[in-house]
């Protein structure tokens, strides 16, 4: 049985960071650990944490603003950077593993400062600032993808493929494959704009539909995801359209809805990216422009090359380029199912695993094992000692 250890997690406050370190968090408890997890406050109120997870909220000034922000940001990290040591010493990790964003920034200082040992996992394809800053500072990189822009040559000992973490209800999609559409079949699709909606989608997609002949808008179903100012005019127009549309401005079953449908259309964040990759679900993206380092762009790459995926920036997104895609794949579900298969092949489903396993590799033995260790040792030492005595006599 594994020995129970503690271990420190830390993540910036969007649902890209946050996620990965929830799944982590459930594997490292179910393994039978001790976890705490530091973020800012809107981290912690992504939903979705195991109970059993500690949280804590620490400074991290966000570096923006020019040199007055750089000030205060600079002040508030060293503000968590003594917090978090503080936590450290009281909570005694065996390792602390940062998932980016800056709040994750204190924690790691700290891990360095307290000589903890510690792993940085990167959700995107493009090495994220926090994470380009401490992985000369880390004892290992986690990466989601083969090919990873931004990484420090340097570093490529210390990198370790183990994919983004997904929660085990989309696992669970995998291994029920792609579901039936008969050629006259309901065809279902999932529009997702990101934790704050897009409101591109809501305006696209619907204009999309639109365009579509009446025999297939009598076969569409849509659920999608808005941003509260838009939600009112996307339900009248897919009602004026006489479509089935659920819109709402959180869907909290989104495992249940992936599994649910056929094709999905939204942002490329890495988490929805791998969660499609896991389930096998074929997606038209649209990547958000203004993402850092033009992320999400590249976390689309791998899918797109494998025939599982489509994807277009933001300013060729046009209703009609949509409809056309979307009146194709009506018209081919044996090709929208193949979609599904290339899809899934970009899949990493044991990434939760493999992450945990990386990072309970760096955690030093429990001090009891240590004792065992040496006690074992030294009691092989004496008994060698006797029978060497016994052989001279």
């Amino acid at each position: 049985m594994t020995a129970t250890r503690h271990f420190l997690l830390a993540a910036g406050g969007t649902g890209g960071h946050m996620l990965p370190a929830y799944a982590l968090a459930g594997e490292l408890i179910a393994r039978g650990h001790r976890v705490a997890l530091v973020s800012d406050d809107r981290g912690l109120r992504i939903p979705g944490a195991p109970a059993e997870l500690e949280t804590h909220v620490l400074p991290a000034g966000r570096v923006h603003g020019g040199p007055v922000g750089w000030v205060k940001a600079a002040l508030a990290i060293r503000k968590g950077r003594r917090q978090a040591i503080d936590l450290i010493r009281e909570f005694d990790p065996a390792v602390v593993v940062g998932f980016g964003g800056y709040p994750s920034l204190p924690s790691l200082l700290a891990a360095r400062a307290t000589k903890t040992p510690s792993v940085i996992h990167e959700q995107n394809a493009v090495l994220g600032r926090t994470n380009r800053l401490m992985a000369p500072r880390v004892d290992a990189i986690a990466v989601a993808y083969r090919n990873i822009h931004r990484f420090p040559a340097s570093c490529a000992p210390k990198r370790h493929l183990t994919g983004n973490p997904v929660r085990e209800a989309i696992v669970a999609i995998r291994d029920e494959g792609f579901p039936p559409l008969p050629e006259d079949g309901i065809l279902r699709l999932l529009v997702v704009g990101g934790s704050l909606g897009a409101t591109i989608l809501g305006e696209v997609v619907p204009a999309a539909v639109a365009m579509l002949p009446p025999a297939l808008l009598a076969r569409l179903q849509v659920v999608q995801q808005c941003r509260d100012e838009d939600l009112e005019a996307v339900r009248a127009r897919y009602a004026a359209l006489g479509v089935a549309a659920e819109c709402s401005a959180y869907i909290a079953d989104l495992p249940e809805r992936m599994r649910w449908a056929h094709l999905f259309i939204g942002r490329a964040g890495a988490s929805t990216v791998a969660e499609l990759a896991c389930a096998g679900r074929p997606a038209i993206f649209v990547p958000y422009p203004h993402a850092m380092d033009d992320h999400q762009t590249w976390n689309v790459v791998d899918l797109v090359e494998a025939g599982g995926a489509l994807s277009f920036p933001q300013r060729d997104f046009t209703p009609a380029e949509v409809a056309k895609h979307i009146q194709r794949m009506a018209l081919e579900p044996g090709a929208l199912e193949a979609a599904a298969d290339r899809a899934a092949s970009c899949g990493l489903p044991d990434a939760t695993r493999a992450l945990a396993d990386l990072v309970e590799s760096f955690a030093p033995p429990p001090l009891m094992d240590v004792i065992r260790v040496g006690a074992s040792a030294q009691r092989s030492s004496a008994g060698g000692v006797a029978a060497a005595r016994r052989e001279a006599r």
